[in-house]
Protein backbone atom coordinates (compact mmCIF):
# COMPACT_ATOMS: atom_id res chain seq x y z
CA UNK A 1 0.00 0.00 0.00
CA UNK A 2 0.98 3.60 -0.63
CA UNK A 3 -0.40 6.49 1.38
CA UNK A 4 -0.51 9.99 -0.06
CA UNK A 5 -1.04 13.16 1.97
CA UNK A 6 -1.63 16.46 0.20
CA UNK A 7 -1.38 20.02 1.40
CA UNK A 8 -1.39 23.52 0.04
CA UNK A 9 -4.83 24.13 -1.40
CA UNK A 10 -6.87 27.21 -0.69
CA UNK A 11 -8.56 30.30 -2.05
CA UNK A 12 -6.69 32.65 -4.34
CA UNK A 13 -7.58 35.46 -6.70
CA UNK A 14 -7.20 35.08 -10.44
CA UNK A 15 -3.61 35.65 -11.46
CA UNK A 16 -2.32 34.41 -8.14
CA UNK A 17 -0.19 31.42 -7.24
CA UNK A 18 -0.47 28.33 -5.09
CA UNK A 19 1.83 25.43 -4.38
CA UNK A 20 0.51 21.96 -3.71
CA UNK A 21 2.60 19.32 -2.00
CA UNK A 22 2.13 15.58 -1.68
CA UNK A 23 4.11 13.18 0.49
CA UNK A 24 4.10 9.46 -0.12
CA UNK A 25 4.66 6.75 2.47
CA UNK A 26 4.37 2.99 2.60
CA UNK A 27 5.55 0.86 -0.33
CA UNK A 28 7.20 3.80 -2.01
CA UNK A 29 9.78 1.63 -3.73
CA UNK A 30 7.01 0.40 -6.04
CA UNK A 31 6.10 3.91 -7.27
CA UNK A 32 6.98 4.81 -10.83
CA UNK A 33 5.04 7.89 -11.89
CA UNK A 34 3.51 10.51 -9.60
CA UNK A 35 1.16 13.21 -10.64
CA UNK A 36 -1.66 15.58 -9.98
CA UNK A 37 -5.22 15.26 -11.21
CA UNK A 38 -8.17 17.55 -10.67
CA UNK A 39 -11.91 17.26 -10.66
CA UNK A 40 -14.24 20.21 -11.02
CA UNK A 41 -17.91 19.96 -10.07
CA UNK A 42 -19.86 18.01 -12.65
CA UNK A 43 -16.75 17.04 -14.56
CA UNK A 44 -14.56 13.98 -14.79
CA UNK A 45 -11.23 13.77 -13.07
CA UNK A 46 -8.49 14.86 -15.43
CA UNK A 47 -4.73 14.78 -15.52
CA UNK A 48 -2.97 18.04 -14.69
CA UNK A 49 0.66 16.94 -14.73
CA UNK A 50 2.76 13.86 -14.09
CA UNK A 51 6.42 13.11 -13.52
CA UNK A 52 8.39 9.89 -13.68
CA UNK A 53 11.02 8.83 -11.19
CA UNK A 54 13.58 9.93 -13.78
CA UNK A 55 12.11 13.42 -14.00
CA UNK A 56 10.26 13.19 -17.30
CA UNK A 57 7.20 15.41 -17.15
CA UNK A 58 3.86 15.45 -18.91
CA UNK A 59 1.35 18.30 -18.77
CA UNK A 60 -2.21 18.69 -19.87
CA UNK A 61 -2.72 21.48 -22.39
CA UNK A 62 -4.64 23.82 -20.07
CA UNK A 63 -2.02 24.26 -17.34
CA UNK A 64 0.99 24.01 -19.64
CA UNK A 65 3.26 27.00 -19.20
CA UNK A 66 1.57 28.03 -15.94
CA UNK A 67 2.07 24.97 -13.74
CA UNK A 68 5.30 23.20 -12.88
CA UNK A 69 5.51 19.73 -11.40
CA UNK A 70 8.56 18.64 -9.46
CA UNK A 71 9.56 15.57 -7.53
CA UNK A 72 12.04 14.81 -4.77
CA UNK A 73 12.69 11.07 -4.76
CA UNK A 74 14.73 11.28 -1.57
CA UNK A 75 11.86 12.91 0.32
CA UNK A 76 9.12 11.01 -1.53
CA UNK A 77 7.35 14.22 -2.42
CA UNK A 78 5.77 15.68 -5.52
CA UNK A 79 4.87 19.35 -5.76
CA UNK A 80 2.76 21.36 -8.14
CA UNK A 81 3.61 25.04 -8.46
CA UNK A 82 0.64 26.85 -9.98
CA UNK A 83 0.96 30.38 -11.34
CA UNK A 84 -1.35 32.71 -13.25
CA UNK A 85 -4.31 30.84 -11.86
CA UNK A 86 -7.65 31.16 -13.59
CA UNK A 87 -11.18 30.60 -12.29
CA UNK A 88 -11.39 27.52 -14.50
CA UNK A 89 -8.56 25.98 -12.46
CA UNK A 90 -11.00 25.70 -9.56
CA UNK A 91 -11.27 22.04 -8.62
CA UNK A 92 -10.34 19.43 -6.08
CA UNK A 93 -6.75 18.43 -6.79
CA UNK A 94 -5.67 14.86 -6.15
CA UNK A 95 -2.20 13.47 -5.82
CA UNK A 96 -1.65 10.20 -7.66
CA UNK A 97 1.01 7.54 -7.42
CA UNK A 98 1.27 4.86 -10.05
CA UNK A 99 2.97 1.74 -8.77
CA UNK A 100 3.85 -1.59 -10.26
CA UNK A 101 4.18 -4.67 -8.09
CA UNK A 102 4.95 -8.06 -9.58
CA UNK A 103 3.93 -6.73 -12.96
CA UNK A 104 0.52 -5.50 -11.79
CA UNK A 105 -0.23 -1.76 -11.92
CA UNK A 106 -1.83 0.05 -9.01
CA UNK A 107 -3.06 3.61 -8.66
CA UNK A 108 -3.13 5.30 -5.30
CA UNK A 109 -4.87 8.56 -4.52
CA UNK A 110 -4.67 11.23 -1.89
CA UNK A 111 -7.73 12.60 -0.17
CA UNK A 112 -7.82 15.70 -2.36
CA UNK A 113 -7.27 19.37 -1.66
CA UNK A 114 -9.59 22.15 -2.76
CA UNK A 115 -8.26 24.93 -4.97
CA UNK A 116 -10.62 27.84 -5.53
CA UNK A 117 -9.72 30.70 -7.85
CA UNK A 118 -11.93 33.76 -7.62
CA UNK A 119 -12.40 36.17 -10.50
Amino acid sequence: QVQLVESGGGLVQAGGSLRLSCTASGRIFSISTMGWYRQAPGKQRELVAAITSGGITNYADSPKGRFTISRDNAKNTVDLQMKSLKPEDTAVYYCNAHAIRFGTPYDYWGQGTQVTVSS
